[in-house]
């Protein structure tokens, strides 16, 4: 079962070439929202790489933030980014539960889309950009990527319901115990107090999980549960929130 919700995990959130699951059922696809913190290391060790590099050439820390971020949304298809995207056009679309649900399969995005996502990316960007001005940019580009992957298994903890009866937000609502949402947090806030300074690494991962709590539960109230788009949404909040806390 680990293996398959590894597969699955990796396979799902970036671009790396794995084998097939040879079962998805709930309880893999609640290991995989539960392993979404390491199957996201590849993508933190590109940000961590590129960072890493921009201080060695001097590039400037703005450019180096953009170029991390822009590789790591390569290197997850963009997923996230496009689920941001949906739910902010389905939130902001109408009152209306089902017409919001209807605006987000549409896919296609919306002015109230593309600012959210033109606001969140520039908050990541200038927030990384403050921790590489800060000295900490690489521990930075890091953490939040992969904490940032921990809030999918809060997303998905028992109790939050689907907001659809189909796709993936269905398969993975409530596959996750709680105990093992709130084990994904505290191994990510002790994992960033071992390469940050003690309290803020910490801090910052509460944050991120706060944002992204906050997100949640507008959807749950809004749309009546959780779809694919709104995880991606409260993915990148969570990377926005961490880097915010990060960037000085």
């Amino acid at each position: 079962m680990i293996a398959d919700a590894l597969k699955m995990a990796v396979g799902t959130l970036t671009t790396v070439r794995v084998p097939a699951p040879g079962v998805i059922d709930r309880r893999v696809a609640g290991g995989a929202m539960v392993l979404g913190p390491p199957a996201a290391v590849p993508l933190a060790a590109v940000a961590a790489v590129i960072v890493f590099v921009g201080e060695l050439i001097g590039l400037p820390a703005f450019a180096s933030a953009a170029l991390a971020l822009g590789a790591v949304a390569l290197g997850s298809r963009g997923l996230h980014l496009d689920g941001l995207a949906d739910t902010a056009d389905g939130l902001g679309a109408s009152y209306d539960r089902a017409r919001a649900l209807e605006v987000m399969r549409r896919g296609d995005s919306g002015p109230t889309g593309i600012a959210t996502l033109v606001l969140v990316l520039l908050v990541q960007a200038g927030a990384l950009a403050g921790a590489i001005s800060a000295g900490h940019g690489i521990a930075a580009a890091a953490v939040a990527v992969v904490a940032g992957r921990g809030v999918l298994s809060l997303c998905c903890a028992r109790g939050v319901p689907s907001a659809r009866p189909e796709g993936l937000g269905a398969t993975v609502a409530g596959s996750v115990p709680v105990w093992a949402a709130a084990a994904v947090f505290a191994v990510l806030a002790g994992a960033a107090a071992l390469v940050l300074p003690w309290w803020q690494g910490p801090v910052a991962v509460a944050l991120g999980y706060l944002a992204a709590s906050a997100l949640l539960a507008r959807c749950v109230q809004r749309l009546g549960g959780i779809t694919g788009d709104v995880l991606g949404g409260c993915v990148e909040v969570a990377v926005a929130g961490i880097l915010l806390a990060l960037s000085f």
